[in-house]
């Protein structure tokens, strides 16, 4: 198995609709620059709440990926 180097990143991704979609806006924003990208773990959620209700989620998560030679 061949070693790898990973550096990471933390972005906060946003969502009216959910937590996934808030995650899935954060890696579809980073993968228009950032190359290799192997994983992520989610660091922190929060919401907005408007009338009783959630209105809004914004999730924070770390992306890591493979440096290359």
């Amino acid at each position: 198995m061949t070693e790898h180097v990973y550096k990471k990143i933390e972005l906060t991704g946003s969502s009216t609709v959910g937590i996934q979609e808030a995650i899935e806006n954060a890696v579809s924003k980073a993968a228009a620059t950032a190359e290799n990208m192997r994983w992520l773990e989610v660091i922190e959620t929060r919401g907005h709440i408007e009338n009783g209700k959630v209105a809004h989620w914004q999730v924070t998560i770390k992306i890591g990926f493979a440096l290359t030679e």
